[in-house]
C-alpha cells in the first residue's frame, strides 16, 4: 500500500505511538502479561488523526511480533466471528474497540497480500471482512447514531473511519452487490445457525431503502431483503407482525392460500423463513385450518406421508416451537418432513419427550444467558433440535476447536436420531452424558474440560448444551489412548461416533515426527477403498469420518481438520468427485493449486462440499476404511498417484 505525505498532525502522533510500541515490544519480551495500555492509548490516538490508519496498516505486523493480541482470541485469526467483531467494534468498551480495530487493519493486510499469516488465508480474511462489513451497513450512511455519538473517547468516529479506510482499499466497484453474494455464498451451505446472516441481510435492507446512501437496484439483494421482511403480498409493506395477524383473519380461503404458497415459494428459494411465516403457522394451528399446513411448508410427496402419519405430533411441534423468535424452525420442520424422519418410531416417541422435557436448571440457565428470555428456554431448545433433525449438514463449529463433536452430532442427526435426542436428554436434563470405550463406562460429568472450557460461542442451541459434554468425553478417550504407537483416531472413532464407521484405518503422517510415510501406498489405499472404479463400484454406506491437511490460498498448511466423508460418485460433469461435511462453517475454501471446495454446481446437496477426487486425495491424511471390502489398489494408474503425491508434496507434505 502506498504511503502517504504525512502531515504535522500524524508525524505528532506517530513519534509518541512508535515509542510506545518499541517499550511494549521489549517490556513482552520479558513479561508476557506487560500491560498494552498505554500503547493502545496511543493507537486510539492516531486513529483520530488524518493518515493515522494507513500509518497503522504499515505496522500491523509490528503490533502483532510485539504481542498485541496476547493470548487471546485475535491471536488466531481463523477463528475469529463477525458477529463478535461487530459487538467489539460499536458496543465494547475503549480497549476492545481499538484492539479489534487493530485486527481489522491485519484482516486487510492479509487480504490484500501485504501480510502473510499463518493462521488465516486471503481468501478468508476477504469472507471475514465482506461479513464484518455487511453486519454495519448503516456506517455507510455517514450519519452516526446516538448509540455511536454517545460512546467515550470518539470511539463511534473511529469505528466509522475505519469502515471508510475498509472499504476505500478493497475496491469494491459494488459494495452492495459484492455482500449480498457473500450472504448467497453462505446460505447455499445450509446452515442451521442463520442469526449473523439474517443481521447481515437487515443491514442490506436498511442500505437498500437508506435515501442517504446511492445503490442501483439489485435483484438478488431485493429477493433476500422480502425473504425476511415481505415474503407475501400480505405482508409487502413490512406492516409488522401484529398487524400482519390481524390481516390474516381477515383473508377469505383464497387469499390465505396464495399467502400459504407465497411463505413456501420464499423459504425454499432461500432456506430462510420469516417471522410472519411463523405467525400464519400459528394462526393456522389456531382457527382450525390445518390444511393449509401443507401449502405454507411446501411439501413434496415425502414430506406430506410424513405429516399425515404423524399429524399429531407434527401440530404439537408447531405449538410448541415455532414463534416469531424461532422462525427458522419452520424450515427445520419441514426438511425434516421431506427427509422423512418421523417414519422411524422412537425418533417420534424421542420428540414428544422432548417437547415434554425437564431442563435443569444450569442447561435453562445457559440458554437464558445466550439466547434471551423472548422465549422460555425450552422452546429454543426444542426449535434447535428440529433445525438440526431437518439439516443434519447444516450445523457448525462456531468459534470453537470442536470439529469432532460437531461431525458427531451431523452423524446422529442423519443417522440414528434418536441416540442424539438421547444424548441431548442427559445433557439437559442430567448435566451428564453417557458413553463407553472399549467396554469402559465414561462419564462426562466429573471429566476435565476439553478443548471447549466455558460456554460454546457462536452455535445452535442442541451444541450449545450438547457440545460441552461431548468434547470431554472425546478428549478423555484421547487421554486414554495417548501412549499407544497409532494416531488415537483409529479408536476413538469408532467407539465415539458409533458402529457405522469402519474399523480399518491408515494414517499418513508419523505421529511422533510428523514425516509422511509410504505416501504412493496410502493414495492407492484410499482409492482401492472409495473410488467407485477401483473398488468394485462400491459406494459409502455410512459416511466416514477423515482428516484432511489444511492449507491456504498459496497451499500452505495451515492445521489439520476433521471432516466426514458422505459419498463418492460422478459429478454432472462426468468427473469423480468426493462429497463431505465440513463442520468448520464455510465450506467454499480455496486450499491453493487451483483446488477450490465447491458448494454448489458439481452435484452437491444442500450443505455438502466438493472436490475431484484427487485433489480431494491431495489434502488428505487419514480415514477409515473396511479391510473386508477393499479393492484393487495397483489398478489405479500410476500418474493419478504421481499427480497427488506431487500435489500433497508441494503443499502440506512438503519437507522441512
Amino acid at each position: 500500500m502506498e504511503r502517504q505525505k504525512a502531515d504535522p498532525a500524524l508525524e505528532l502522533a506517530l513519534k509518541p505511538f512508535d515509542g510506545a510500541l518499541a517499550d511494549f515490544a521489549r517490556a513482552r519480551q520479558t513479561n508476557p502479561r506487560a500491560s498494552s495500555l498505554e500503547l493502545l492509548e496511543r493507537a486510539r490516538i492516531l486513529m483520530m488523526v488524518p493518515g493515522g490508519f494507513d500509518a497503522l496498516y504499515r505496522r500491523v505486523r509490528s503490533l502483532e511480533s510485539a504481542g498485541i493480541f496476547g493470548a487471546s482470541d485475535w491471536a488466531q485469526p481463523g477463528i475469529l466471528q463477525p458477529a463478535l467483531a461487530k459487538h467489539s467494534l460499536r458496543e465494547a468498551g475503549a480497549v476492545t474497540t481499538i484492539v479489534e480495530a487493530i485486527s481489522e487493519l491485519r484482516m486487510l493486510a492479509v487480504t490484500l497480500g501485504d501480510y502473510f499469516h499463518p493462521g488465516i488465508s486471503a481468501e478468508q480474511a476477504r469472507h471475514f471482512l465482506t461479513q464484518v462489513m455487511a453486519l454495519n451497513l448503516d456506517l455507510l450512511s455517514g450519519q452516526l447514531s446516538e448509540a455511536d455519538r454517545e460512546r467515550p473517547k470518539q470511539l463511534g468516529t473511529i469505528v466509522q473511519e475505519l469502515y471508510r479506510y475498509l472499504i476505500s482499499h478493497l475496491c469494491y466497484e459494488s459494495l452492495l452487490g459484492s455482500l449480498v453474494t457473500e450472504v448467497w455464498r453462505l446460505l447455499d451451505q445450509g446452515p442451521v445457525q442463520v442469526d449473523s446472516i439474517c443481521e447481515m441481510i437487515d443491514q442490506i435492507a436498511k442500505c437498500l431503502y437508506d435515501p442517504t446512501i446511492k445503490t442501483t437496484g439489485n435483484a438478488d439483494a431485493t429477493r433476500l431483503v422480502n425473504a425476511l421482511f415481505a415474503p407475501t403480498p400480505g405482508s409487502a409493506e413490512d406492516p409488522g407482525l401484529q398487524i400482519y395477524e390481524q390481516r390474516l383473519t381477515e383473508m377469505d380461503d383464497k387469499t390465505l392460500l396464495s399467502e400459504a404458497t407465497h411463505f413456501a415459494r420464499s423459504m425454499h428459494d432461500t432456506g430462510l423463513a420469516s417471522p410472519y411465516h411463523a405467525v400464519m403457522l400459528r394462526y393456522l394451528r389456531n382457527s382450525d385450518q390445518d390444511d393449509l399446513i401443507p401449502d405454507a411448508l411446501g411439501l413434496t410427496m415425502t414430506g406430506l406421508d410424513d405429516l399425515y402419519c404423524y399429524t399429531e405430533l407434527v401440530h404439537a411441534l408447531i405449538d410448541e416451537a415455532i414463534y416469531p423468535e424461532t422462525c427458522q424452525a419452520v424450515y427445520g420442520l419441514t426438511m425434516m418432513l421431506e427427509r422423512g424422519s418421523l417414519f422411524t418410531s422412537p425418533v417420534a416417541q424421542a420428540l414428544w419427550r422432548q417437547i415434554k422435557l425437564r431442563l435443569s436448571a444450569e442447561t435453562a440457565h445457559t440458554l437464558q444467558e445466550v439466547l434471551g428470555n423472548a422465549r422460555p428456554p425450552r422452546v429454543f431448545l426444542l426449535a434447535g433440535v428440529i433445525n438440526l433433525l431437518g439439516q443434519p449438514l447444516g450445523v457448525g463449529q462456531g468459534n470453537n476447536p470442536t470439529c469432532q463433536s460437531a461431525i458427531g452430532l451431523s452423524i446422529w442427526s442423519a443417522n440414528e436420531a434418536d441416540y442424539l435426542l438421547q444424548v441431548l436428554t442427559w445433557a439437559a436434563r442430567d448435566n451428564e452424558v453417557l458413553s463407553r470405550f472399549e467396554g469402559q463406562n465414561v462419564s462426562s460429568r466429573d471429566l476435565k474440560p476439553g478443548l471447549v472450557e466455558g460456554t460454546p460461542v457462536d452455535v445452535d442451541p442442541l451444541s450449545l448444551i450438547v457440545i460441552p459434554h461431548l468434547d470431554r468425553i472425546y478428549g478423555e478417550m484421547w487421554r486414554r489412548c495417548k501412549n499407544r504407537d497409532d494416531d488415537a483416531h483409529r479408536w476413538i472413532n469408532p467407539e465415539f461416533y458409533g458402529w457405522w464407521v469402519s474399523q480399518g484405518f491408515r494414517v499418513v503422517a508419523d505421529i511422533h515426527t510428523g514425516e509422511v510415510r509410504d505416501y504412493e501406498g496410502f493414495i492407492r489405499h484410499f482409492y482401492a477403498s472409495y473410488h467407485p472404479f477401483y473398488n468394485g463400484n462400491m459406494p459409502v454406506i455410512h459416511a466416514q469420518p477423515a482428516g484432511i491437511a489444511v492449507t491456504d490460498s498459496a497451499a500452505r498448511f495451515v492445521g489439520r481438520h476433521a471432516i466426514n466423508i458422505l459419498r463418492v460418485g460422478l459429478s454432472p460433469q462426468d468427473e469423480i468427485r468426493v462429497y463431505f461435511f465440513n463442520p468448520n462453517n464455510d465450506s467454499g475454501q480455496d486450499w491453493g493449486q487451483g483446488i477450490t471446495c465447491s458448494t454448489r454446481g458439481h452435484g452437491e446437496y444442500r450443505g455438502e462440499a466438493s472436490l475431484p477426487i484427487a485433489e480431494f486425495t491431495s489434502r488428505l491424511y487419514a480415514f477409515h476404511y473396511d479391510p473386508l471390502e477393499q479393492g484393487n489398489l495397483w489398478a489405479v494408474p500410476e500418474d493419478e498417484v504421481a499427480r497427488i503425491m506431487k500435489l500433497g508434496y508441494t503443499s502440506w507434505a512438503v519437507s522441512p
